[in-house]
């Protein structure tokens, strides 16, 4: 966003707060993306997840442990092996009165698997939603699965009405190039309604008066604002304009620390960082290298594994606040993490294997990145570009602000990427849902497998333990079975992990909050004081 556009912004901001009741409790939040779409099943994204969970709400829900909880539904039970029954809350309405019902959740099952869907993956695809009655709904499927519910939080649920009356059966794809209804309006039955939205410029949120559940805060208006540029944000919490801003520059930590008005709130995050690179095509899209592609021969791989030095980024790139690793997935979430270690860059190694492979001068590869989404995420691009550039391949790098940047690279794009970076946090919090729409084969068994493996990485035998893993109910045996899958992948250097990001939130001291481990800001926990 320009700077003009920001002070317009938030002098906006202020013109509203100013003719808000005195006893109203407004919270001005900033963040350096956007938010472009309404649609819930438009982009798989942390941010954006959690602006649209004000609004829409899950079967499930998690708390600030991130233990599962009630929500649409208040109970569930596995009468059967294959069967489960959601037991959904009675007397809730969406915020334009329509009553909730199980006709809504069969619905969004039929909606969240619809092309241009990028949410396909929170419902497996041998799952059959059945409408038991209206309170009532059965998911069937043909094998045992103990994790169906952990993404049931992040799938969520719609007006079956309100989309057939606005024409907004079908999801938003995120390149589309022309608005749709659901891109620009919300109706959830959520703690707050969204009273306007201005992409790029601001959203409001207000409380929603006929919410069914308790909400631990007391805000009654949210007003958001994305703010691009890192001093411009950091100044605005400063100076007391808004009052939460994410992330909070690492070089400015202090800085805000030692203000008067406001602190920085830090912890580890569950996000994983890491890069990846076009394994399907026969030739990529942005190299010198013509007629066949570089990246399929797993000695370019481990080259650019070996050159790439997660210490170096650790100390300059995040000062010291990053988490180097050696898995695609938080150590938090799998029991044997410890037993992989990652080992240390070795560039001499790097130039010899890209020798044997053909490219004793190295090549040229674009690199996609976003600007806007990751802690330093175009300092990190940077700094791997210039370690490559060690070992003779030259990186050109791509790097665009999120909304651009996920259009592009993202299923709906086409998978338009040679070479990327991206972050993943996985929805359920188990290693299944990084090996199956991650590391999974693209499509196979399973329409929405690999839905997010943008370099097209496949390897039939990990896909084999996945789906082992999936209905392995005995908790060791399942720990193993990951394993094994964990030790393919590497063996593959199937992707580069870089590290886990922590979690940097600027926070007015007039501010009580709750920090996730996955990076979702959650209003209905905040409470604002004098």
């Amino acid at each position: 966003m320009k700077f003009r556009s920001v002070i317009l912004a938030l002098a906006a901001v202020g013109a509203m707060t100013a003719a808000l009741p005195a006893s109203a409790v407004t919270v001005r939040y900033a963040n350096q993306g956007d938010l472009k779409a309404l649609d819930p099943y438009t982009l798989n994204e942390t941010t954006t997840i959690a602006h649209l969970g004000h609004v829409y709400e899950g079967l499930t829900k998690r708390g600030k442990d991130l233990a599962i909880q009630p929500a649409l539904a208040e109970s569930w039970e596995t009468p059967e092996p294959t069967r489960w029954r959601f037991h959904l809350r009675k007397g809730v309405k969406f915020s334009d009165g329509t009553p909730f019902t199980a006709d809504d959740v069969v619905f969004s099952a039929e909606r969240v698997r619809a092309p241009g869907s990028n949410f396909a993956t929170r419902l497996p695809p041998d799952a059959k939603v059945i409408k038991v009655d209206d309170h009532t709904v059965d998911i069937v499927t043909d094998k045992p699965n103990p994790i169906l519910h952990y993404q049931f939080d992040g799938w969520y649920i719609m007006s079956k009405a309100w989309a057939e009356k606005n024409g907004a059966v079908a999801p938003t794809p995120a390149a589309a190039t022309t608005p749709s209804f659901a891109s620009l309006n919300a109706m959830g039955t959520g703690p707050f309604t969204i009273e306007s939205h201005q992409p790029g410029v601001r959203t409001v949120f207000k409380k929603n008066p006929n919410y069914w559940g308790k909400m631990e805060g007391n805000v009654d208006e949210i007003i958001f604002t994305p703010i691009a540029n890192d001093s411009t944000r950091v100044s605005a919490l400063l100076s007391g304009e808004v009052d939460i801003i994410e992330p909070v520059p690492l070089q400015d930590i202090n800085r805000v620390n030692g203000s008067p008005n406001a602190q920085v709130l830090t912890g580890p995050e569950t996000r994983t960082i890491f890069l990846g690179m076009d394994q399907a095509r026969d030739e990529l899209v942005n190299s010198n290298v013509k007629g066949k592609n570089p990246f399929k021969d797993v000695r370019v791989r481990e080259a650019f594994y070996k050159a790439i030095d997660v210490d170096a980024i650790k100390s300059r790139v995040m000062r010291n606040l990053s988490t180097p690793s050696a898995l695609m997935i938080a150590p938090e979430y799998f029991r044997l993490a410890k037993e992989f270690t990652r080992p240390k860059a070795d560039p001499e190694r790097a130039k010899k294997l890209l020798a044997e492979a053909g490219y004793p001068d190295g090549f040229e590869v674009g690199m996609n990145c976003p600007s806007d989404r990751y802690v330093n995420d175009g300092d990190i691009c940077r700094a791997v570009i210039g370690m490559l550039a060690r070992v003779g391949v030259k990186v050109n790098p791509i790097i665009e602000p999120k909304a651009q940047y996920f259009a592009k690279v993202l299923k709906t794009g086409g998978f338009n990427t040679s070479f990327y970076l991206l972050g993943w946090t996985p929805s359920t919090g188990d290693s299944h849902n990084v090996l199956y729409e991650i590391m999974g084969c693209r499509g196979r068994n399973g329409a929405s497998r690999g839905d997010t493996n943008l370099g097209g990485y496949c390897n039939p035998k990990l896909d084999e333990l996945t789906d082992q893993i999936l209905v392995e109910t005995d908790q060791a045996k399942r720990d193993q079975l990951i394993k094994q899958a964990y030790e393919i992948g590497n063996a593959d250097y199937a992707y580069i992990p870089l590290h886990q990001q922590s979690l940097a939130w600027g926070v007015s001291k007039k501010l009580k909050v709750a920090q996730r481990g996955d990076n979702q800001v959650r209003f209905e926990w905040v409470v604002k004081g004098e």
